[in-house]
């Protein structure tokens, strides 16, 4: 898990996905103003709901789906870094449909014209389609509810109770994300008004992605689209056949370049190595140099510095006859430092995101008889709200609907998980509405989508309320799921609702695409899942697929049940030093001028290598680099070239991941190993 707020945080501190919209913005009103026209005026008979929402409009958004599943997947399950894909997503979109209609075009065959209106469409329900690989707790609290788990985290531990865990399996996997996943879609429906029309909010995420389809749906756009389709179609097929040629030299433990001692062998041991992943160079071009220098500056820190002197100390600080894996040695350590670290970034914001929102709903009370100025566009912007009201869900239906899927979850819960009782589950129902208001209110101001802080929330509150005996963790883990799958699904369709408001899409239309893919991703993520479970080994901290998270989830349940005893010695004083650390380090971002605030780094991204370690941060840095150079050598080139090829990377590599799967599957192990040693 990367958070959802770093996730976010990467798009407004980097700067590049804005100039890269804001060119394409500056392309389309040039054309527009060459035409005498508006987008309001080009746009003012769009097809009806029902015809946005097409049979080859759904196959391509599940193509889409399925393919960055499986990447969003790995990414999850190795590291926890998850790049936003949504500019490859909606390219990817547009490059499927406009293929289809100029193929049947050629071929003499009439088709319905491809529209903004169906890529936004399309978009929407691969996004919705993929997420769940990512928000569906896969690589965090889901995993971490595992036998697997639950004994990394200390069977000897008092707060992890005997027979405290569910193993993965299909089936009640997919049960529990229908269950959980589409209240989220009905419990702000009615406020979309006041969100969009009323507060003006700007969900810089929704109007880029707006700004992006609207961008490619004109002369320019499609010019500037065909380029980065090549560039995509090039470096996809660099990195898949790159992926494949690796795969040769890994036929046994710690072989092949993924375990290249590029700094020695004694930095390799302490994990500092290029691994060659093309997967993690693509990240880092997308990610800002801000995130990317962070996590470099944490894998110092933790690898480079405190572990080496922390273990200096076994035998005194922590018993030396201890697994390495114990909470009780080494590992406790890492794992609560990180999480000290990842409170303290998550509480910091969750309070200023918080006071933020509740400042700015006071000041719209305030002066909401304060009319706009002369300057504004009133007819477009009149145009625009009239057809974004004229199409919507009841609020009856929205009400019942949310009703009906409460007492779904309030029945089948506790079935599959008889610590959480069935008042647990409607009390957060009852509360998820307001919490999911706030997150959406803050995501519109900011960008930042805090469903993972509410989530920790009612991990915490949850865990301490059922106690030891009444199995906590489980609960803690369970509601966790609930609530940030209903804070965070309500933020992602007000973000959606901004991109339909935008691009004259009905509103009908973006809910309906947004359910289905949903539905597709209760289906579609378990199963990707289930195939790297059988294929690999997920959750071995020593292995390719670590789930960091998993683990981090699962003591922080354990952290709310039995408190801090569940700490090795000065551990707690270590937890205290980095929460403040972290609360200090946000707070001077805020304090000190833009100028300098801007070079303070992520404590969030920083925690993450504390963990997994350095080698992936030296990937990212790499993208970095290449995303730094090229931008000196040609600006204007690289912010519209530099999305592409790192979503060319990443689903290359990301693609190569099903044939090997299948491989490991039917136990075909590569011919050879290469591997290196002291000489």
């Amino acid at each position: 898990m990367w958070s959802v707020q770093m996730k976010l945080r990467m798009k407004e501190e980097s700067g590049t996905p804005a100039r890269e919209y804001e060119m394409q913005q500056v392309d389309g009103e040039e054309e527009s103003q060459a035409n005498g026209t508006t987008l309001w005026q080009d746009c003012k008979k769009p097809a009806p709901w029902f015809q946005q929402i097409t049979a080859r409009g759904l196959f391509a958004s599940l193509v889409i789906g399925v393919m960055y599943s499986v990447i969003v997947m790995k990414l999850n399950l190795t590291t926890g870094l998850v790049p936003s894909l949504n500019v490859s997503a909606a390219l990817l979109a547009f490059v499927c449909l406009r293929s289809w209609t100029t193929v049947l075009h050629r071929a003499g065959i009439v088709t319905v014209p491809f529209t903004r209106q169906e890529n936004t469409v399309v978009q929407t329900c691969a996004v919705a389609c993929y997420s769940i690989a990512f928000g569906g707790g896969f690589g965090s609290y889901l995993l971490g509810m595992s036998k697997k788990t639950y004994e990394q985290a200390g069977t000897d531990t008092v707060g992890n109770s005997p027979g405290s865990y569910k193993d993965p399996a299909v089936g009640w996997m997919i049960a529990f994300l229908f269950a959980s996943a589409f209240v989220g879609l009905l419990a702000l429906v009615p406020l979309r008004k006041i969100m969009i029309i009323d507060y003006k909010l700007n969900y810089p995420t929704g109007t880029a992605t707006a700004v992006l389809i609207n961008g490619f749906h004109t002369v320019r756009g499609n010019k500037t689209a065909k380029k980065q389709v090549r560039g995509f179609a090039k470096y996809f097929s660099l990195s898949f056949v790159w992926s494949f040629f690796q795969w040769f030299y890994t036929g046994g433990e710690s072989c092949g370049f993924s375990n290249f001692p590029t700094f020695g062998l004694r930095a390799w041991k302490q994990t500092f190595y290029f691994d060659f992943s093309l997967t993690y160079v693509g990240a880092g071009m997308i990610c800002s140099h801000l995130v990317n220098l962070s996590l470099l500056l944490g894998a110092v820190l933790s690898w480079g510095i405190m572990w080496p002197l922390i273990g200096d100390h076994k035998g005194n600080w922590y018993p030396g006859s201890l697994p390495q894996s114990s909470m009780k040695s080494l590992q406790g350590y890492k794992v609560f430092i990180s999480i000290a670290l990842i409170l303290g970034d998550g509480l910091y914001n969750f309070v200023k995101i918080l006071a933020f929102t509740i400042r700015n709903i006071y000041d719209q009370f305030k002066n909401r008889n304060i009319r706009p100025g002369p300057m504004e566009n009133h007819t477009e912007d009149r145009g625009l709200n009239e057809f974004f009201m004229r199409e919507g869900i009841p609020l009856w239906l929205a009400a019942s609907g949310y009703a009906a899927f409460a007492v779904v979850a309030i029945i089948l819960i506790p079935f599959m998980f008889p610590e959480m009782k069935w008042y647990y589950v409607a009390i957060a129902y009852i509360f998820a509405p307001a919490l999911g208001f706030c997150n959406a209110y803050g995501a519109g101001l900011t960008d930042m989508n805090m469903a993972y802080n509410y989530g920790k929330v009612s991990l915490f509150v949850l865990a301490a309320w059922a106690g030891k005996d009444g199995g906590g963790v489980m609960a803690g883990l369970v509601g966790c799921g609930l609530i940030k799958s209903i804070v965070s699904i309500s933020a992602d369709l007000m973000q959606d609702f901004k991109t339909a408001h935008l691009t004259v899409t009905s509103p009908r239309s973006m809910v309906i695409s947004q359910a289905i893919g949903t539905a597709m991703g209760c289906v579609v993520a378990p199963l990707t899942f289930w195939l790297f479970y059988k294929a690999f080994d997920v959750g071995n901290p020593d292995g390719e697929f670590k789930a960091p998270y998993a683990l981090i989830y699962r003591n922080m349940a354990i952290l709310g049940v039995e408190g801090f005893s569940a700490l090795p010695q000065h551990c707690l004083q270590l937890c205290y030093g980095f929460f403040s650390f972290a609360m200090l380090l946000n707070l001077a971002r805020d304090l000190l001028p833009e100028g300098a605030g801007k070079y303070i780094p992520l404590p969030m991204a920083m925690a993450v290598p504390f963990l997994v370690g350095a080698y992936f941060a030296i990937d990212m840095c790499i993208g970095s680099l290449i995303k730094f150079v090229w931008g000196r050598i040609s600006k204007k080139k690289a912010t519209v070239m530099v999305p592409a090829v790192a979503s060319g990377l990443i689903c290359g590599e990301g693609l190569w991941i099903l044939p090997s799967s299948i491989l490991a599957l039917a136990k075909v192990k590569p011919p050879l190993c290469m591997r290196f040693s002291s000489g």
